[in-house]
This record gives structure tokens, sequence and C-alpha cells, in this order.
């Protein structure tokens, strides 16, 4: 069985802004693109399953016109990380206290103060990610963090404690990645 990891094309956002929730469109050249480049690939008969923002399910919906064989459901545990209070802002202009106190209890920390700590937000994703059948491949159409969550789970990792244990590779905008996942010894 495979797990595909799409990431949503760009956002229509500025440069250096947190957007972990924030709802906003992507790209509609991007989008169809993407969408294009993914409908030539997807095997037939792959479940399909998208973050309920709009800048992912406006890739669901172009792939769907590409193919109409796989059809969508959305899934609010593939929403990228609640960032709080943080939404929206130049990450720039968050408070140089408030992330080195987040860097330096990054598995419990409530980013923005009323958002998600790294360890709930993994939790969510894991119940996703634990609840993928055990058979056929699955696409999710989802956001980076998502991603990264998805590659440490698959490689056994159920938490981490520290910064410097969260992934910084992620697919670029619209790009995916492949996860290979076994059922069974």
């Amino acid at each position: 069985m495979k797990l595909w990891l799409v990431r949503h094309a760009q956002p229509l956002v500025e440069a250096g802004i947190c957007y972990g929730r924030l709802d906003m469109p992507a790209d509609a050249a991007a989008t169809a693109e993407c969408a294009q480049a993914l409908a030539e690939w997807l095997p037939v008969g792959s479940r399909v399953i998208s973050s309920p923002l709009q800048r992912c399910e406006q890739l669901a919906h172009a792939l769907y016109a590409q193919r109409p064989d796989l059809a969508c459901k959305t899934d609010a545990r593939l929403q990228e990380m609640d960032f709080g209070q943080w939404e929206g802002r130049a990450w720039q202009a968050i408070d140089r206290a408030e992330l080195d106190a987040w860097t330096r209890d990054f598995a419990n920390y409530r980013v923005g103060h009323d958002g998600e700590s790294v360890t709930r937000f993994m939790a969510r994703v894991g119940s996703a990610f634990d609840a993928l059948p055990g058979h056929g491949d699955t696409l999710w159409i989802t956001h980076a963090g998502v991603i990264r969550t998805a590659c440490l789970l698959a490689q056994g990792q159920r938490q981490i404690e520290r910064a410097d244990q969260w992934p910084l590779d992620a697919p670029k905008y619209g790009q995916w990645r492949l996860v290979n996942l076994h059922a069974g010894p």
C-alpha cells in the first residue's frame, strides 16, 4: 500500500506570514497543473482524502475534474497545525521570547497561546494515519506539517520532544511524496 502525500499549490498569502489553519485559496494555475500531473500518476481505485481548508479542497476538485473515478472526502485531521494567535501574523512580528518558549518546550508548548502543541498535532494526524486501510493506495491532499508528521509516523515515531527532531524537508507547493506502507510482518 502507498500513501501519497500531496501538498497544496502556492497559497494566495504574502510571504513570511504564519498561516497554519488560516483559510485561503491557492494559485489556480498551479493547482490545475498539480491536478493534471497527479491525474496521470495516480492508480485507478486510489482513495483521495483532503484537508477541508480551501487551498486543499481546490486541488481535490481540480483532480476530480481530471479523474472522476477518484471521489474525494475531507478529513479535518488533515488540517495544518493550529498556530493560535500567531495565525495571519508575520513570523518576524512574533515576539522572539514566544518563539524561544516554543523551542524550549517544543512538544508541549501551545503555539500562539491558544493553538496546538506539536504533541497534540501529531496525535491528531496519527489518528488519521492509524485509520488508513491496509490495502490499496491513499492520497492525502494536505499541508507541509501534516506531511512531515506522516513521514515520522511511517518511520514509527509517534512523538518528538525537541525542535531539532522536527523534519525540515517537505514537498514544495503542488508536489508530493510517496510513502510505502506495508501491512503485516
